[in-house]
């Protein structure tokens, strides 16, 4: 009775053995025809499951909805035909040479194809002389200088008033009685008119104005150098602040109170609830802020062409206006590299602050919400 109960229980283990193995097989003749299926199907590495280029591609036509065409195609025709087609123009028209006297021949030419003239002229102050042959009230010769000003403008305008948004957005932000009246007050400013603005400050900056008169000196706001580069300041400041504001508050409009009361009952003075929770989650709203401001910075023309003057020589001459003082003389196609350069300098400039500075709002929102998803 025993040998037989124990020949039943080897043959009951050699079953399940030999089921398992069974099993196992099926298994991987399984894996086999899926892996079999993917390669067929293009899932193999140039396929749509795999790492390729390729594969990816058709993977993203494969699941791309034709109706989007039908929403995005006309804004994208549009946003060709007016900003892509100007800068194309514009890019060709670099190359072009103005009408006016060869400096080579003394003759007089209708234009032609000029190369890196032009850029030369900018870059390296070239007036037919070689490198740095502008002389001092040529238009070459102001290039640099315009563009310290306009770097100088763009840093201490955009800090000065992001320090001040910060500030008025958190007053702003509090709870208190004629709130939606402050908020509508400040926005005053941001709301008149640029040339409003800067004939506004004229009159408080001229002679016998109102600065003046609180100071108690005679300054020269709007013909000494540094004076007027500072009234600009002032007026720019006085303007765009409100802008700042209202977008870090809607920063700091999406900061949960309940953060806010933790701190205080564990004891954090305001200043650490200021740079421990305000600061941090206010940031992606800040460098936003921060990346619209400067590039609006860097093409400022209005608030400084009519508070000290357009002319290529003047104090406050940005990039901006001296392509219009050169357009003036009618150098359209040497101001259209000008412009160019423009162009390429504010680009870097956003790049560096959306790529190393965290002044991206999509990516922001992208962040934002796979962690409302978690």
């Amino acid at each position: 009775m025993a040998g037989s109960a124990e020949a039943d229980d080897a043959r009951a283990a050699a079953g399940v053995i030999d089921s398992g193995r069974g099993a196992r097989a099926d298994v991987e003749q399984a894996h086999a025809g899926s892996d079999a299926e993917r390669k067929n199907a293009g899932g193999g590495p140039g396929g749509p499951g795999g790492g390729g280029v390729s594969g990816r591609l058709r993977s993203w036509v494969a699941g791309f909805d034709k109706r989007l065409i039908w929403f995005v195609g006309p804004t994208v025709v549009v946003l060709a035909a007016v900003i892509g087609y100007p800068v194309v123009r514009a890019a060709y028209m670099s190359f072009q040479q103005d009408k006016g006297l060869d400096p080579d021949t003394g003759m007089f030419v209708q234009g032609g194809f000029a190369g890196l003239s032009n850029y030369k002229t900018w870059l390296l102050g070239d007036c037919g002389g070689g490198a740095w042959s502008c002389v001092p009230g040529t238009l070459g010769h102001d290039f640099w200088p315009a563009v310290g000003i306009t770097f100088f403008f763009a840093v201490i305008t955009v800090s000065v008033e992001t320090v001040l948004g910060i500030w008025m957005a958190t007053v702003m932000g509090r709870s208190f009685l004629g709130r939606s009246l402050l908020r509508a007050a400040v926005l005053i400013p941001w709301a008149i008119p640029t040339a409003v603005t800067a004939k506004l400050w004229a009159f408080i900056f001229a002679p016998d104005g109102i600065a003046n008169k609180i100071i108690g000196q005679p300054i020269a706001w709007t013909t000494d150098p540094w004076a007027s580069r500072f009234a600009v300041i002032i007026a720019d400041v006085w303007k765009t602040t409100p802008f700042m504001a209202l977008l870090i508050l809607a920063g700091l409009q999406m900061i949960p109170n309940e953060l806010y009361e933790a701190a205080r009952v564990d004891g954090a003075t305001a200043w650490q609830r200021f740079t421990r929770i305000t600061l941090p989650l206010v940031k992606p709203a800040l460098m936003v802020a921060v990346l619209f401001r400067t590039m609006d910075a860097l093409r400022m023309y209005d608030l400084p062409a009519i508070l000290t003057g357009d002319s290529g020589a003047s104090p406050t001459t940005t990039m901006s206006i001296l392509v219009t003082a050169d357009m003036r003389q009618g150098n359209f196609n040497s101001a259209s590299a000008l412009s160019t350069l423009v162009f390429i300098i504010i680009f870097i400039v956003a790049f560096i602050l959306v790529k190393f500075l965290g002044a991206n709002a999509v990516r922001t929102q992208d962040e934002q919400r796979k962690g409302g998803a978690l």
